[in-house]
């Protein structure tokens, strides 16, 4: 019998060519491709069989942080494959895979998981679930690539200054200092400074 799956992508066309990939591989067959966690939740209410997920940790809608906690909670049986777009240095770690992996890479990975008793990644186990005991500050700074100006301006931003304090303070123009901002917003998936501070403090890259 083969292992079922379901791709959790919201990048379509990267959804279709890992869909395309794995119906190649004779021990496995994608069942369904959704878009983000809600769309998952939607697809298991309707009571469909489901042996694992590959899991798209950065998600504008129920991201895999969220889905995977709901997964462990409602649906322990279930095993997960985590994917990122970003190589974090976390290539050791099992069933972790960045997108840019090789075909060889993601068979291994599945058949990795498909073959052990646990049922969550060690990368997901480590850097997600923990957040079901609240730690969820083990959140590194590379995980999200902020280069040292931005890193800057992000622990500012989290305080009570003016952006445009924030722009004489760090000696650039405030249209620089607008440039950090979308581009930290862009790359936490927040669309405002209440957000982008609370999922800073969150993941433990800024203190209180």
């Amino acid at each position: 019998m083969k292992t079922s799956i379901v791709i959790v992508e919201d990048h379509h066309m990267m959804a279709q060519t890992l869909s395309d990939l794995i119906q190649k591989f004779e021990t496995y067959e994608v069942r369904h491709i959704a878009e983000n966690g809600r769309d998952l939740i939607r697809y298991l209410s309707r009571g469909n069989p489901l042996d694992m997920v590959l899991l798209d940790i950065s998600m504008p809608d129920m991201d895999g942080y969220e889905t995977a906690k709901y997964l462990k909670e409602h649906h322990p049986a279930i095993k997960v494959l985590a994917l990122s777009v970003r190589d974090r240095g976390e290539n050791s770690a099992r069933h972790y895979l960045p997108k840019g992996g090789r075909p060889t890479d993601l068979r291994e990975a599945l058949d990795h998981l498909r073959t052990r008793n646990d049922r969550y990644s060690e990368f997901v186990t480590n850097r997600i679930l923990r957040s079901l005991t609240g730690a969820v500050n083990g959140i590194p700074w590379e995980y999200y690539q902020f280069s040292e100006r931005e890193r800057t301006f992000l622990k500012m931003a989290c305080s009570d200054l003016t952006y445009a304090e924030i722009a004489d303070k760090m000696c650039v123009s405030t249209r620089t200092v607008d440039g950090y901002r979308e581009a930290i917003f862009q790359k936490m998936q927040v669309k405002s400074r209440v957000g982008m501070a609370l999922k800073a403090v969150r993941c433990g890259l800024v203190k209180l």
